[in-house]
């Protein structure tokens, strides 16, 4: 492995994110991952005892990241409410259009998959899923209390109706090749957060 790496965990961890993201986790073996990320088997086993912990692992870093992107997002002081939740969706629009060089979301590539191969990373997936629904719950009830948002919107059940509303868009952005379908998810997210 090349110097430039300190952190050989997390180079792993990178390394794994790219080509999962575009070929699956079953569809990635340990060879490749050790040729990608140059780095010997033993150097592998020491940080994860399993491709499975790998997965589990893959996934607690990947939401870690993507849980602090969401809070900075969501907590732009000088938008309201409604406005940082409508960002968030149009970032995600730009991720998951058919024309998006890779996919980002590991949720929309794994969940599907592995949620019958590996009960761990069903369970990490599970609960990071959970976490981005009870972010946006929290911005929902802030739109709700600074009037931007209409005081109809159960903060709980409009965050997963519009999290299910995304994923469901973004698989089937995926089976048919356009982004249609998050074309659709956009205009259904405006109807719900109107006043």
């Amino acid at each position: 492995m090349s110097t430039r790496h300190a952190d050989t965990r997390q180079h792993i961890l990178d390394t794994g994110h790219r080509i999962i993201a575009a070929k699956g986790f079953s569809g990635v073996g340990l060879s490749e991952l050790l040729q990608a990320s140059g780095v010997p088997k033993g150097s592998f086993y020491h940080y994860f005892k399993s491709k499975e912990l790998f997965g589990q692992a893959l996934l607690e870093d990947y939401f870690d990241h993507y849980l602090r992107q969401l809070d900075t997002l969501l907590a732009t002081p000088d938008l309201p409410a409604r406005e940082r939740l409508l960002h968030y969706f149009r970032e995600w629009r730009e991720t998951q259009a058919e024309d998006c060089p890779e996919q980002k979301c590991l949720v929309v590539k794994l969940a599907a998959e592995v949620a019958d191969l590996s009960e761990a990373m069903r369970l990490t997936l599970r609960e990071g899923t959970g976490q981005v629904i009870a972010r946006l719950a929290a911005c929902i009830a802030a739109g709700v209390e600074d009037g931007s948002l209409p005081a109809r919107a159960a903060p709980a059940q409009t965050a997963t109706t519009l999290y299910q509303l995304w994923l469901g868009a973004s698989l089937l952005a995926k089976l048919q090749r356009t982004a249609e379908p998050l074309d659709q998810a956009w205009e259904a997210s405006l109807q719900i957060l109107s006043n």
